[in-house]
């Protein structure tokens, strides 16, 4: 029996399809790997079965959405550069499938590395069993981090934060769909402003707060100027104007010991190193490079 949310093709015409569509990517300059990423997500095709084209004599397949809306969206990928995430719905990010909408950022493989060094700032701090405490994640977008979090510290509770409800809402249904509903728990609002009665008590604040200076965000590529929230991306100026909110307002909730992680833009570590230290209530500041060598991630304690 077919599942009535699911649209039925032939082998053979998806097969054409792709074909088309391989052929139209390359004279877009788009790679193909990511049609057939797609045709993983929406025709639940196996890389194996697109490598060699068995599907081509299947006699049906089924579909998350009809053929010609498929090729409507991917002519949108490769003419408007819309991201083929918000086609898919879907972003890969750490083990994690993560329900995307245009309302929040896409997550990138290098924000990853935000987990890996709460995990390790935790066991570092002076603090004992940071790991069970209150968590944040400000400006949640997806949940990615959250999730992070969640996933990474199981006697935690993760407070998610964000000033879209739109977002909120993805947020929501990630932890649903990924099990961590009961773990993390979600606020409408302006950074920490909703966890006023959190004060003094987090373990921990994880960010990946907007940091592209203003005049930067319309030069960004297409994909991202286009379509990505602005909220997200836009910084003010120098593209520090979160940051320093963050830097300025966190020592107020973070207990002692306790971590402040964001990550920020090539460039700009050697200010936000200095804004910290300038704040006096932060120690062991620390800038760690992502998997390319670039200085992303800033990590501090509060005293």
């Amino acid at each position: 029996m077919i599942d009535k949310h699911l649209w039925v093709v032939s082998g053979l015409e998806l097969w054409q399809w792709r074909h088309r569509a391989q052929k139209a990517a390359i004279a877009a300059n788009v790679s193909p790997t990511e049609l057939d990423w797609l045709l993983q997500e929406v025709a639940g095709l196996e890389r194996l079965a697109l490598r060699l084209e068995s599907f081509k004599d299947w006699s049906q397949i089924q579909l998350q959405l009809p053929l010609k809306d498929l090729d409507r969206l991917w002519q949108r990928r490769l003419n408007d550069r819309l991201p083929v995430q918000y086609i898919a719905h879907i972003a890969p990010w750490r083990q994690f499938k993560l329900a995307v909408s245009p309302a929040v950022l896409i997550p990138r493989p290098e924000t990853e590395g935000l987990i890996d060094l709460a995990v390790a700032a935790a066991k570092n701090s002076w603090v004992p069993q940071l790991e069970q405490g209150h968590w944040t994640d400000l400006g949640t977008g997806s949940g990615a981090i959250a999730i992070g979090l969640a996933e990474a510290f199981p006697a935690a509770t993760i407070h998610a934060v964000d000033y879209n409800p739109a977002a909120l809402e993805i947020a929501q249904i990630n932890a649903q769909q990924l099990g961590f509903p009961a773990r993390i728990q979600f606020y409408q609002g302006s950074w920490w402003e909703p966890l006023e009665s959190l004060k003094g008590q987090l373990s921990g604040m994880v960010a990946n707060p907007p940091y592209i200076p203003s005049s930067l965000v319309p030069q960004l590529q297409s994909e991202v100027a286009k379509h990505e929230p602005h909220l997200a991306l836009d910084g003010g100026a120098d593209g520090l104007d979160c940051i320093r909110h963050l830097i300025e307002t966190s020592p107020a909730y973070l207990r002692p010991g306790g971590v402040w992680l964001i990550e920020m833009m090539a460039g700009q570590a050697t200010t936000v190193a200095e804004l910290l230290h300038n704040q006096g209530s932060y120690c062991k500041i620390e800038i760690h490079p992502d998997l390319a060598g670039i200085e992303r991630f800033a990590l501090a304690y509060r005293f």
